[in-house]
Parts: structure tokens; C-alpha cells; sequence
């Protein structure tokens, strides 16, 4: 973070615990998140792709555990649905690292991993966005639920049964897990950018039990990816763990916050972040191709700025929720 000196290792020590608080709070309130902002961000900060991508699969690992715990308590996880995402996550890991060596072997990781997050960052936020609208339109009764629930339905034998009265093809399940495997392996991300529409469009899961199936099969996966990178010495601890320390009360709290807060009312302005975060990471991906200073200073800006904007508004807001309901309960 800039130096050798004490305040400056104390300064970057508590620049990453309170970065973290924020990210964990997102990831425990929207089920997703997290690795969008800390890969992205260890890469702005100049750390080496595969040290990026590994220590972003460590932070994802110790995030998730004190989310899962909060959510188990909560009966939101579906296990039999979870272990089939986990196997096929783990599979497709295993690929991904493979990938992203190759490219770290031939000297452009970084550019390739910097395309490949803004193309993602822009896509799911345009999803998130019209997310958030589909589900107005639904409020309003201008859109037709059933279509919707047929939206990834594919009756390929076996098919299982999952909580909330779902039933789905195990293959559907697995292949979803895979692709979403390959690029948590090759991107550092926990996979919930993807896991989760799926769960709650193509299977049309519960919103409470897709986002806690989603966190216990990232808690495991991403568990494995980090041992995976571990192993080839690729993981930063000295930017994880204070993310970590951060992140753990970070994303309990975030998950209570469910409890209070309708996350359909936030989806507009997640979608806006991950828009943003799209745009930080073409900032600093020309920064670094140009040498130009003032695009690299900006894409850090955007990223942790959006971080903390978002995450005020919805600590705000469901603190003035608890606040009511605590005294009706009076």
C-alpha cells in the first residue's frame, strides 16, 4: 500500500478491514458481490493476476462461512441442491486454475481477466437492472409469472426434487454448477453472479432458500478453489486477511438484514454498482496499457466508492426497519 514504514502498513491494514466490513455486508444482503469487488480491486492495486484471482477465492471462502451459518439457522439452504452445484463447481474450478496459468505462462492474464470482468460486471448489471424492473412489473401485474417459471426448464431424466416445491434435471444442475466452476477457477469469483438468477429464473427457487443454497455452495467451492491456488503459492494473506476480519461481522450482518429490508426495492441501485464497477475496471485496464495516472486514481475511486455508497443506503435503511419493527413488537 505505498511504503515501508508502520503507519503506512497500519494505513493499508485498515484501508482492507473496512473495505471489507462494506463487501461483506453486500455479499451477506445480496447473495453476490463480493468477488466482484475484491479481485477487481486487488488488481487495480497492482497485485499479480494469479495472486488476485487465488487470494479473491480465499476472501469468498471466509466470507461465505459466517453467511452460511446465519442462513442455516434460518432453513434457506436446500443440501441435496447445494451438493450437486458443489460437484459441478468443483470440476469446472479445476479447469478454470488450468486456463488462467496458461495465460499467466504467456504474459497476459491481467489484460484478459481486466476484458473479461468488465464484459461480466456490465452484463450482470444490465441483468440486476431489468431484474428490479421485471419484478415492478410483476408487483403491478403486467407480467405473466408463468412464463416467467418456464424460463430454463428442461425435462432431461433424472430430475430431483428441491425445497419450495421445485423440480429440476440433475444435468441442468450440474451444467450450470460447471460453467460457473470454469470462471470462479479463472476469475476469483464465488460464482453467485451466475448461480443465483439461475436458481431463481431457471428453477424458480424461493428467493430466501436460492440466495442461502447459493452462499453454502460458494462457502465450499470457493474452499476448494482456495486450496487449489494455496497450493501454487498464489494467495496475498497479507491483503486477505484483513479483508477477512472485516468481512466475517460484515456479512452476518448483511444477512440479518434480509429479515428487514425487501432487497427488491435495492436491486436498481446494485445493478447501478455493478455498473460502475464495469467502468472502474476499464479505467484501470487502459491506465495500465496508457500510463495514464488520472485513470488509475479514478477506477479506485469508483470502486470503493460505489461500495460504500450502496452499502449506507442499505445499513440505513434496515436499521430504521428493525428500529420499527422492534417497537411494535414493544
Amino acid at each position: 500500500m505505498g511504503g515501508t514504514s508502520i503507519f503506512a502498513v497500519e494505513t493499508g491494514v485498515l484501508f482492507f478491514i473496512l473495505f471489507g466490513l462494506l463487501i461483506g455486508i453486500l455479499f451477506g444482503f445480496f447473495g453476490l458481490g463480493g468477488s466482484f469487488f475484491v479481485t477487481p480491486a486487488l488488481l487495480v492495486l497492482n497485485h499479480p493476476p494469479a495472486a488476485a484471482v487465488g487470494s479473491g477465492l480465499v476472501f469468498v471462502f471466509g466470507t461465505s462461512l459466517s453467511a452460511v451459518v446465519s442462513h442455516r439457522r434460518l432453513g434457506h439452504i436446500d443440501y441435496k441442491l447445494g451438493f450437486l452445484l458443489i460437484l459441478g463447481m468443483t470440476i469446472g474450478i479445476e479447469v478454470g486454475k488450468r486456463g488462467l496459468f496458461i495465460l499467466v505462462a504467456k504474459g497476459i492474464a491481467d489484460l484478459v481477466i481486466s476484458i473479461i470482468y468488465v464484459g461480466l460486471l456490465l452484463v450482470v448489471g444490465l441483468f440486476v437492472l431489468r431484474d428490479a424492473s421485471t419484478n415492478q412489473l410483476e408487483e403491478d401485474g403486467g407480467v405473466d409469472e408463468s412464463l416467467i417459471r418456464r424460463i430454463g426448464t428442461i425435462q432431461c431424466p433424472p430430475m430431483v426434487s428441491f425445497k419450495g416445491n421445485v423440480t429440476a434435471s440433475v444435468w441442468v444442475v450440474l451444467l450450470i454448477a460447471f460453467v460457473t466452476g470454469v470462471l470462479a477457477g479463472f476469475l476469483g469469483v464465488g460464482g453467485g453472479f451466475l448461480v443465483l438468477p439461475s436458481l431463481l429464473y431457471g428453477l424458480t427457487l424461493p428467493e430466501a432458500i436460492a440466495v442461502g443454497t447459493d452462499i453454502f455452495q460458494i462457502s465450499v467451492s470457493s474452499g476448494y478453489g482456495a486450496f487449489l491456488y494455496a497450493q501454487s503459492d498464489a494467495v496475498h494473506l497479507s491483503a486477505v486477511l484483513p479483508l477477512l476480519g472485516g468481512s466475517v461481522f460484515g456479512a452476518y450482518f448483511g444477512s440479518q438484514l434480509t429479515e428487514f429490508v425487501n432487497e427488491t426495492k435495492f436491486k436498481g441501485i446494485f445493478a447501478g454498482m455493478l455498473l460502475i464497477d464495469s467502468a472502474a475496471v476499464a479505467s484501470k485496464t487502459v491506465s495500465h496499457a496508457y500510463g495514464i495516472a488520472f485513470l488509475h486514481v479514478l477506477s479506485l475511486v469508483l470502486l470503493f466508492g460505489t461500495a460504500l455508497f450502496v452499502t449506507l443506503i442499505v445499513v440505513s435503511f434496515g436499521t430504521k426497519n428493525y428500529l420499527q419493527n422492534q417497537q411494535q413488537v414493544g
